[in-house]
């Protein structure tokens, strides 16, 4: 993704200042004239640049949606609403992209356009939010919403993170106690043979890891930093993208507690965006792609097809095998009885805690595999040491 700053004119001749995110320089001229604008200039932002997009994070969100919220429901206007929001932000960036904002609606610029413009730093579910507010005469409500969303998100994924401290730092335990052993210890006990070829079979082949490890250690380096760019590369390319993110769904073991974390997080979606007003094919879509799963992406395409051909919601999400059939009932009687956005409201609340629940079921799956690990790594060394040891042992007793 690249970054584009640009001066552009409006419709009323007035400037534009702004930066936006693009894949390419077509497709940056392509959203600029979806916005209505002719382009003056633009340039290409090196990623090393002081001007480089600030991405606000969902703490960050949830903060300025509370504060817009409380002020715009006291009464006060938004530009002063967002004059003040402007003047509390301590990072300077993010107070530099509100200072834009701010000047650009104190000139009559919409909310929500003046947001798109620096898509790069908010989510387009947000921007597609204050649209829905401006539009219906429910801002204050929206950024209500917004707060409760983004809190929640935060909330998540500070669960995920402080989950995963335990599980990370007894990995890092495991790899530091392997080359302990196999650079410290193990040379040792190798030593107290006098002819490597008396080694038991077993010896011989951890003697070779340990000299391996004492003596190619860059070319081990190499390889493990070769194998995460090559994986990250490869997971650029779309098809093996795709396949590795319907794994995640559709594995043994972790696929349905992936599955209900995703749940948790469409359904809070789709019911903020639907309760606003917004129509379903645009719901569906901002929901899906907040997953960030490129195979749900795919499936949700025939989805929103179906669902603009006069398909029901609930029968079209249950042809893509992708959420739990509970999920799609519950749909299904929300569309029965007219009270969609509710109901989606209260699955919401379920699956966020059905959400938590399986955030630590995946923790506990990755426990006690990597104490295996540790324990089968020590165990061999000691299996491998073990004849030395009790050679030494018995010259001491025959002296």
């Amino acid at each position: 993704m690249k970054s584009f700053s640009y001066i552009a004119q409006d419709a009323r001749s007035r400037q534009v200042k702004a930066v936006i995110n693009a894949e390419n320089e077509q497709e940056f001229l392509q959203k600029v004239r979806e916005k209505g604008l002719v382009v003056k200039d633009y340039k290409e932002i090196d990623s090393g640049d002081g001007k480089s997009i600030y991405k606000f994070k969902t703490k960050e969100l949830a903060f300025c949606c509370r504060q817009l919220s409380a002020m715009l429901t006291s009464g006060l206007t938004l530009v002063k609403s967002i004059d003040i929001l402007t003047k509390e932000q301590e990072n300077e960036k993010a107070r530099a992209i509100w200072q834009d904002i701010y000047e650009n609606v104190q000139k009559g610029e919409s909310f929500s356009s003046t947001l798109e413009m620096h898509s790069g730093s908010f989510p387009g579910l947000l921007i597609s939010m204050v649209g829905a507010g401006e539009t219906s005469g429910s801002l204050d409500i929206i950024m209500t919403r917004m707060s409760d969303h983004y809190a929640k998100e935060n909330k998540l994924k500070n669960s995920i993170r402080g989950a995963m401290i335990y599980p990370m730092i007894l990995l890092i335990l495991c790899v530091a106690i392997t080359i302990l052993l196999f650079t410290f210890i193990m040379p040792q006990f190798i030593e107290m043979y006098e002819d490597p070829a008396d080694m038991p079979f077993l010896t011989k082949i951890l003697a070779a890891i340990s000299k391996f490890l004492r003596t190619k250690y860059l070319l081990l380096i190499g390889i493990v930093l070769a194998l995460v760019f090559g994986i990250r590369y490869a997971l650029k390319v779309p098809n093996i993208r795709k396949k590795f993110d319907r794994m995640l769904i559709k594995g043994p073991g972790f696929g349905p507690l992936v599955t209900k974390i995703y749940t948790g997080r469409f359904a809070r979606t789709l019911s903020s965006l639907y309760s606003s007003g917004i129509p379903m094919v645009e719901c569906l879509e901002r929901a899906s792609g907040i997953l960030g799963n490129s195979y749900i992406d795919e499936k949700f395409e025939s989805v929103i097809d179906e669902v603009k051909q006069g398909e029901t919601l609930s029968a079209a999400i249950t042809r893509t095998e992708v959420f739990e059939p509970m999920f799609c009932s519950v749909i299904y009687v929300g569309e029965e009885s007219g009270a969609l956005d509710s109901i989606l409201e209260k699955t919401s609340d379920y699956y966020e805690d059905e959400a938590d629940s399986a955030v630590q079921d995946l923790v506990h799956m990755v426990e006690p595999i990597l104490i295996i690990f540790m324990g089968v790594i020590i165990g061999l060394v000691v299996m491998g040491i073990y004849p030395a040891l009790y050679g030494s042992l018995e010259s001491i007793e025959n002296m």
